[in-house]
């Protein structure tokens, strides 16, 4: 098995990982890489620098809906996330001992999970995981009912506001309706959604949210935590205190040009990119369904306007075949597609979103996942159509050999 060439054809079916830069990024990043200056600084350069990063922060709020103030710079998601958490949490719980409670869903991302058991392990919390139904929906009951039980001990919740993996909407609003009124905050990983689905931060009523620059065309090692300035939160990483004493460290400031090009573009073409990658995923979906007979679709219904469901993604369960075989399989043929998070990629183990979805471990491990973006063809849904019928016939005779 060879890795394609340069001259070779790849079919990218896995957006849901990273999407590619989009030009206007790339331009607006590089544009920068040669200016001097710290943003910190207080000379001419130092504040030419500073300038490009409150553009940049004012043009990411505009598209968010959240004050300039309220957006503040990560190395990317992950840190985001981390950065929620904990440091909501810490300082929740500073404020009242009682605080000890988190309440998430069991279908987070690896980044809201493992801070949360590191917490949990190292004493400072208590960590409820709420189900979800079968299609990968918070159980709002469950969540009501644990609210509801003692108020008093919950510090925060955290619930994204899309799967990463199933691609299943949750339901946030109704979330943020349920801790409110107990002035519980909300932190939502919205690192799936953003300049996929419309998200307003203010008309949400959550208190933080993550995103990330490389999941919507922007540069890697790049992303914000966007939390309300009424909120406080203890910083993960201690120096010159920038981004508001929460996150100190000298900023990237092409990145964050680059960032802010591709979330004002991202969020302006919502709309129109989800019309068409949701046509396309349905129509990958009706066609892969045909020629391979008892696969099936996991997560809600094919949605293309994203109420639901992201319109980009296709998660599969193929029976009789092992994941990791058949993406590798598919990945031969120069398809690329992944198996669930990427950041939990190279280890073989059945994914927890379909477990807690009530998926057998046999069916959590039989499954890929296909996501579209902003550069999917009709031509490449005609390329996995057209191959995965024999990788599905090979990955079964592997299996049972």
């Amino acid at each position: 098995m060879r890795d394609p060439g340069p001259s070779d054809t790849v079919v990218y079916l896995d957006h849901a990982a990273t999407t590619p830069m989009v030009p206007a990024a790339v331009e607006m990043m590089t544009r920068h890489l040669l200016d001097v200056g710290n943003p910190s600084s207080i000379h001419a350069s130092g504040r030419r620098a500073r300038r490009i990063v409150e553009e940049s922060r004012e043009t990411i709020a505009q598209a968010l809906g959240c004050r300039p103030g309220e957006v503040v710079f990560t190395s990317g998601g992950t840190e985001a996330d981390n950065l929620a958490v904990k440091g909501i949490h810490w300082s929740r719980q500073s404020a009242d001992a009682r605080r000890r409670r988190i309440l998430t869903t069991a279908i987070e991302h690896h980044a809201v999970l493992d801070p949360l058991m590191w917490l949990a392990e190292v004493g400072s919390a208590e960590v409820e995981l709420l189900p979800v139904d079968g299609e990968g929906r918070l159980d709002l009951d469950a969540l009501r009912a644990s609210v509801e039980r003692d108020p008093a001990s919950v510090s925060m919740v955290s619930v994204m506001w899309a799967n990463n993996e199933v691609g299943t909407v949750q339901p946030v609003e109704e979330v943020v309706a349920i801790a409110a009124p107990h002035g519980i905050p909300v932190h939502t990983d919205a690192i799936q959604a953003i300049g996929t689905l419309p998200v307003d931060f203010a008309a949400s009523g959550t208190d933080a949210l993550s995103l990330t620059a490389h999941k919507l065309g922007g540069p890697y090692g790049v992303g914000a935590l966007v939390v309300r300035r009424e909120v406080d939160v203890v910083a993960l990483v201690h120096g010159g205190g920038q981004e508001r004493d929460i996150r100190s460290g000298t900023i990237d400031t092409p990145a964050i040009a680059g960032f802010a090009t591709a979330v004002e573009l991202a969020v302006k073409e919502q709309a129109e990119r989800a019309a068409h990658v949701g046509a396309l995923r349905d129509d990958l979906v009706r066609r892969v369904l045909a020629v391979v007979p008892d696969a099936h679709l996991h997560g809600a219904a094919l949605d293309p306007l994203g109420v639901h469901r992201l319109p980009g993604n296709a998660h599969l369960g193929f029976p009789g075949c092992e994941g990791d075989s058949l993406l590798m399989l598919l990945d031969a043929r120069g398809i690329e597609c992944s198996t669930g998070s990427a950041c939990s990629a190279g280890v073989p183990q059945p994914s927890h979103v379909l477990l807690a979805m009530g998926c057998t471990e046999e069916a959590a491990r039989h499954s890929l996942r296909f996501s579209l973006g902003h550069t999917t063809t009709a031509a490449d849904v005609d390329a996995l159509v057209e191959a995965v019928v024999p990788c599905v016939e090979r990955a079964r005779a592997a299996k049972r050999s």
